[in-house]
């Protein structure tokens, strides 16, 4: 065969290939797009009918939760929706009733044969708490997921109210939403300090560790007109030495633990000749959870800060 109608040949070939390598492309990407837009509408249901796979409408009474993060218990609780549990995660002790629930989730994750067998509606789990790849799992498998994601105090409200239109206890959860943002409003005004009071907030002693600006419990401080005695980390729970806070003189000390009183000035005592900043106390299983029990915590904690820093 001449050279010419050889190379014509081969061109031929390279260009039928190039065009269904074209088409595989393009109907991979459709593909693609159909399993992202499933994934979309399983992450973000919008009605209880659309849990339903009937597509009936369904009452609130019959719809099976599972809950991954104990705030997410809580706020289930909040919106009248406890008796629709069937599990929860490790720590889901509040209120009292919730500590009778199946256990489904754990520091090391969910587990996922159980929560398949307990046939849950709607799965609540928290972004950023719970593992990434268990919540694509659960999701990956048709499973309806409530992924909430709380970043600043006041998103507490707003992700309560998208739980309660998803939920259809809309009117309930507006109201315990808006509550929780004219009390922490009161908060702000009341406590509004131009230059915060330094603070030194810490959970235990061994190793002695704070917080940073960025760090949740910094928020609540700043509510109360106060701040990290550390503002300059770079990390959100640094340890630090002992001379540096008595060093930086803090005008007051909360302890987010559970420790008596006694115990924790322990710590203190053989320097309270030269460090006089007083011992406040906060419920670390409040402060430390995106829970609506915050308002009540901050007001303690406000009111203790104000008379004595």
């Amino acid at each position: 065969m001449p050279r010419h109608l050889i190379l014509q040949l081969n061109i031929a070939l390279a260009f039928a290939f190039l065009c269904l390598l074209l088409m595989m492309i393009s109907a991979y990407s459709h593909a693609q797009e159909e399993t992202k837009n499933e994934v979309t509408a399983t992450l973000h249901p919008t009605t209880l009918s659309s849990l339903n796979s009937s597509g009936t409408s369904r009452s609130t009474s019959t719809l099976k939760i599972v809950s991954l993060a104990p705030h997410l218990t809580e706020w289930a609780f909040s919106l009248g929706l406890g008796d629709n549990l069937v599990g929860v995660s490790d720590y889901s002790d509040f209120p009292e009733k919730a500590k009778d629930i199946r256990r489904v989730a754990d520091f090391q994750g969910a587990d996922i044969a159980t929560i398949i067998t307990l046939e849950p509606d709607l799965i609540l789990a928290w972004d950023g708490g719970n593992k990434p790849q268990d919540i694509h799992k659960l999701t990956s498998m048709g499973l309806n997921v409530f992924s909430s994601k709380v970043e600043n105090i006041t998103d507490i409200a707003s992700e309560i109210k998208r739980l309660g239109a998803l939920t259809d206890t809309e009117k309930q959860a507006t109201q315990l939403s808006n509550h929780f943002l004219n009390e922490l409003s009161v908060l702000r005004r009341e406590h509004a300090n131009p230059k915060p009071s330094p603070v030194f907030y810490y959970s235990w002693t061994s190793p002695l560790m704070t917080i940073g600006p960025d760090a949740w419990a910094n928020q609540l401080l700043n509510i109360c007109g106060a701040q990290t005695l550390f503002p300059d980390s770079p990390v959100d729970y640094p340890q630090v030495a002992l001379k540096d806070v008595l060093t930086r003189q803090p005008r007051a000390l909360v302890a987010a633990s559970k420790s008596t009183r006694a115990e924790l000035e322990v710590f203190w005592r053989e320097h309270r000749s030269f460090l006089k900043a007083p011992l406040i106390i906060v419920n670390p299983d409040v402060t430390s959870r995106f829970s609506l029990r915050l308002i009540n915590e901050l007001k303690l904690l406000c009111k203790g800060i104000k008379k004595n820093a």
